[in-house]
C-alpha cells in the first residue's frame, strides 16, 4: 500500500509518501508562501506518484463538517493569502480516497496507531511551538464537534508575576497559547526559547502554564496518555518541569496510579518526533479506504 501524507503548517509544508507501518520513504519539505503557488508546488509531488489514498493535516481552524460547502477549507487564518482556501479541492482530480483534519489531530492519530500512543483508547497530543494546538483522541476516535478543539485557547489565568504581560493572541488575554507559546516566550523575554534554555525563571513560568493546561485535559477528557511536542518542548528539563507541575495543580485530586507513580510513561514527548503530524496524515488517507 502506498500512502499519501500533507501536513500543512504555517511555515513549511511536509509531503510524504510511505506505507500502512508509518514508514515514510520519500519526502519533500517546501515553504508555506502564498496559497495557489504552494499548493501547486504540493500537487505536482503527488501526481505521478500513484498513491492509494491522501491525507491531509492543515494549520486551521478548517471547516472539518463534510455535510458543509466548505468542508476541507482553511477559513478564519490570519495567515495572509490563505484565508477561505479550498485545500481538499486541490487534490480532488488525483481520484483516491481523500482524509482531511487538523495538524494537531492528525499528529495525535499517529502517535496513537504508530508511536507513544499505541493502545491507547484516550490520548492528547499538544504541539508547543509557534503557536499551541491540542489533538484529541477520544474512545478511539479524533474528537471533532462545533468546530474542533482549540484548546491551546483555553483560558487558563495569568501567573500573579506575570499580570503585566499581554501576549500576541489578538483574541484573548490569558489564553495559553497568549501566554505560552514561542511568540509569547520571545515577546516578554526578548529572546527566542532556543537562546533561553539556561533562564531558570523562564522555564518555571513556562512549566506552571503548561502544567496548569494538562490538569484541564485530564479533568476534560481523562486521557491515557498526554505527549507534547513541538519546538518548545526541545528544551532540556522542560518535559519534566511540566510533570510536576501538572501533578502540582491536580493537588491529589485524581487518584490514578499512571499519574501518582509513573508521571514519567504518562506526559511524555512524541515518539515520532517531528514525523508525527505527516505520518498522522498518511494514517487519515488510509482510514478512508475502508470507509
Amino acid at each position: 500500500m502506498k500512502l499519501g501524507g500533507i501536513e500543512l503548517g504555517g511555515t513549511k509544508i511536509v509531503c510524504a509518501i510511505g506505507n500502512e507501518d508509518g514508514v515514510i520513504e520519500e519526502r519533500m519539505i517546501v515553504p508555506t508562501k502564498q496559497a495557489d503557488e504552494t499548493l501547486d508546488l504540493v500537487f505536482d509531488f503527488f501526481r505521478n506518484k500513484k498513491i492509494d489514498s491522501l491525507g491531509i493535516a492543515s494549520f486551521g481552524p478548517v471547516d472539518l463538517n463534510k455535510e458543509s460547502e466548505t468542508y476541507g477549507f482553511i477559513t478564519t487564518t490570519p495567515k495572509p493569502g490563505w484565508e477561505k482556501t479550498d485545500v481538499l479541492g486541490r487534490f480532488v482530480s488525483l481520484s483516491v480516497p481523500l482524509g482531511f483534519d487538523t495538524d494537531v489531530n492528525a499528529a495525535c492519530l499517529g502517535e496513537v496507531v504508530h508511536g507513544a500512543a499505541r493502545g491507547c483508547k484516550n490520548a492528547v497530543y499538544g504541539t508547543i511551538g509557534t503557536g499551541i494546538g491540542f489533538g484529541i483522541f477520544v474512545n478511539g476516535d479524533l474528537l471533532h464537534g462545533l468546530l474542533h478543539p482549540e484548546t491551546g485557547h483555553m483560558h487558563i489565568g495569568k501567573h500573579e508575576s506575570d499580570q503585566t504581560f499581554f501576549g500576541p493572541c489578538p483574541y484573548h488575554e490569558d489564553c495559553l497559547e497568549t501566554l505560552a507559546s514561542g511568540l509569547s516566550i520571545e515577546k516578554r523575554w526578548g529572546k527566542k526559547a532556543y537562546d533561553l534554555y539556561d533562564v531558570k525563571e523562564v522555564w518555571d513560568l513556562e512549566s506552571y502554564y503548561l502544567g496548569k493546561a494538562l490538569c484541564n485535559c485530564v479533568l476534560c477528557y481523562s486521557p491515557e496518555k498526554i505527549i507534547l511536542g513541538g519546538g518548545v518542548m526541545h528544551t532540556p528539563g522542560l518535559i519534566e518541569r511540566v510533570r510536576t507541575q501538572t501533578l502540582k495543580q491536580l493537588n491529589g485530586y485524581i487518584k490514578a496510579k499512571k499519574l501518582l507513580e509513573c508521571i514519567d510513561e504518562y506526559i511524555v514527548l512524541p515518539e515520532l518526533g517531528d514525523d508525527a503530524g505527516v505520518i498522522g496524515a498518511m494514517e487519515l488517507g488510509r482510514m478512508e479506504l475502508f470507509k
